[in-house]
């Protein structure tokens, strides 16, 4: 069995084995026991059926690594023909304790993009008529506003609160349209241990990262970090480095 993929909006790993293709649902109190072996490309999912990749290059070879243009667009569309003709929202999203993004998606996955980015606080600031313009006020912002966070900068900030001051401070430069809260009911009191595993009782998602308690310790997952591993459902036997927290 191998983790081929996964769901950083409502938390999930996507596993492939002989039987096809399986959604392992992340929910807060469950159990995973998964023990993680050799890791390769992993491969590729067409029709809903998956295609393996023995490439050792993980988590993805170069015959498999999808880059999306769209995500290098500026308003001069990289394409051979411009198809981004929804509504988009350009927002700003905050980490905790205080980064802060602009960033565009279409108008009408603007909660789930949020919740896949594991933004903490957000605000919608413009609704414009197709992706190039967005795209153009997106890199107009991010002169001044960075457009985006890396994952270990949001691990960094797991466990405690959005500067609220400096927050505010950037919305009285914009007039929201919107503002989101999110709460990932993590109930965290101090920084989990950032480590690669797939074992332990779930305390929930944020974003990308999974977090998962063992042995008197809290640990950070990058889901991405697990694509491509090979698994087998037994409890890990290597020894982890111990939080603060089990002492």
């Amino acid at each position: 069995m191998q983790i081929v993929g996964y769901d950083s909006a409502e938390g999930g790993l996507l596993l492939s084995d002989s039987e096809g293709l399986s959604y392992r649902d992340l929910e807060s109190g469950s159990e995973l026991e998964y023990t993680l072996g050799r890791r390769h490309c992993a491969g590729t999912i067409h029709d809903d059926t998956h295609i393996v990749c023995e490439n050792p290059t993980a988590p993805y070879c170069p015959d498999h690594q999808h880059t999306w243009v769209c995500a290098r667009c500026t308003g001069t569309c990289l394409k051979d023909e411009m198809d981004c003709f929804d509504d988009h929202a350009v927002y700003l999203a905050a980490f905790a304790p205080d980064q802060f993004k602009v960033g565009v998606t279409k108008e009408w996955r603007l909660d789930t993009r949020l919740r896949e980015q594991g933004a903490d606080r957000a605000a919608h600031i413009r609704t414009v008529d197709d992706g190039r313009i967005a795209r153009r006020l997106e890199a107009e912002i991010a002169e001044e506003i960075p457009d985006r966070v890396r994952v270990p900068t949001k691990l960094s900030g797991l466990g405690q609160s959005v500067d609220t001051d400096a927050w505010e401070a950037l919305l009285d430069e914009f007039e929201p349209l919107e503002t989101f809260s999110f709460d990932y009911g993590l109930a965290l009191d101090s920084q989990p241990v950032d480590e690669t595993m797939a074992t332990g009782t779930v305390r929930g998602t944020k974003g990308r990262l999974l977090v998962l308690d063992r042995g008197g310790s809290t640990y950070a997952v990058d889901l991405r970090e697990l694509v491509g591993y090979e698994v087998t459902e037994d409890r890990q036997r290597r020894e982890l480095q111990s939080s603060l927290g089990s002492f």
